[in-house]
């Protein structure tokens, strides 16, 4: 039986149409619109938002499904999205995520993870697991990262997230760049988890997966605060790696965690703060000449980065120093 607003209070209709999900029709809510009453004007005021959010939200999908529609209606059935989070924290291993759906299949709310609240990502994941035909998840674990560097280990962790899907995938669709040593056809595209369904979707899997890990970290290294931060580079992060040093769990050939721990000669870290308060074409010169008189007394690696260093900034203020 249609809902007649007339004959229900406005608790009632509170109840009724702010309680659930979804719009109400269209006629509904001219109903809505019509009634005198205050409290009826407001809550049609805040459906008819909430009906613009929607619709809104339905054609972002119908964007985010346009590369995968292309390949469905090609006769491509089996199309996995895959994306790997973790590559800029200090400690924990690097995750990646393989998903694919069946065809025309859409999660509401699905987006480039760093653009969901935890709580909603945790939401979509339960949803985006509901609805998928396989998620393949792939760890690399920081002696990984150690070895073989955190661009390769991110590599090795999407071959082997696509490597665990149930169904072997007929098309990748990649986040930023190309899985080496897999055979299957791909396309790589940058910023994919804002693009694709299908990738955004595998951020969202990865991001949760390798959060509940460093939560779970957090319990047999507590001094880090791993449950907060995730690995990331907060200042309470910091202060935990310069007070306790690295753990087990950290990357410590990151070069920034070296220098979190004192491992370079006190005159790099002079010269690295002169360098920084550089900021005008005469400062950047006496450093210049500065930093080429005391070349000798650094070591290889840190005339590197000094030298990096001194690029970025020379480059960064090029308008400035004319």
């Amino acid at each position: 039986m249609p809902l007649d607003p007339s004959a229900l209070s406005i608790a009632e209709i509170r109840e009724h149409l702010l309680g659930h999900s979804g719009s109400p029709s269209t006629r509904l809510l001219g109903k809505l619109q019509r009634d005198p009453r205050k409290g009826v004007q407001r809550i049609y005021r805040r459906l008819k938002k909430r009906q613009k959010e929607e619709g809104l939200e339905r054609r972002r999908g119908a964007v985010m499904l346009r590369l995968e529609r292309n390949l469905w209606n090609s006769g491509i059935r089996h199309i996995a999205g895959v994306d790997e989070v973790g590559v800029g924290p200090l400690a924990g291993p690097v995750v990646a995520a393989s998903v694919m759906f069946p065809p025309q299949a859409m999660v509401p709310g699905v987006d480039d993870s760093k653009r969901v609240s935890p709580e909603t990502r945790e939401r979509l994941a339960l949803k985006i697991r509901g609805q998928a035909l396989g998620v393949g998840i792939g760890v690399a674990e920081v002696e990984e990262i150690e070895r073989l560097n955190v661009y390769h280990a991110s590599l090795l962790a999407m071959r082997r997230a696509v490597a665990r899907l149930p169904i072997t995938p007929e098309h990748l669709l990649v986040d930023a760049r190309k899985i080496p040593e897999v055979s299957i056809p791909q396309s790589s595209f940058k910023k994919g988890d804002r693009l694709s369904f299908s990738i955004a979707a595998a951020s969202i899997i990865a991001k949760t997966y390798r959060d509940q890990l460093m939560v779970e970290m957090d319990k047999s290294y507590p001094r880090y605060g791993f449950a907060q931060h995730k690995g990331y580079c907060t200042p309470a992060h910091m202060e935990a790696i310069r007070r306790f040093g690295p753990s087990d769990v950290h990357r410590k050939s990151f070069a920034f965690i070296q220098e979190l721990c004192g491992r370079h000669s006190s005159l790099f870290y002079q010269l690295k703060k002169e360098l920084l308060a550089a900021v005008t074409a005469a400062e950047l010169r006496a450093f210049e000449e500065e930093f080429g008189a005391r070349r000798a007394e650094l070591g290889p690696d840190e005339r590197r980065k000094i030298a990096l260093l001194l690029t970025r900034r020379s480059v960064r203020f090029a308008p400035t120093l004319k």
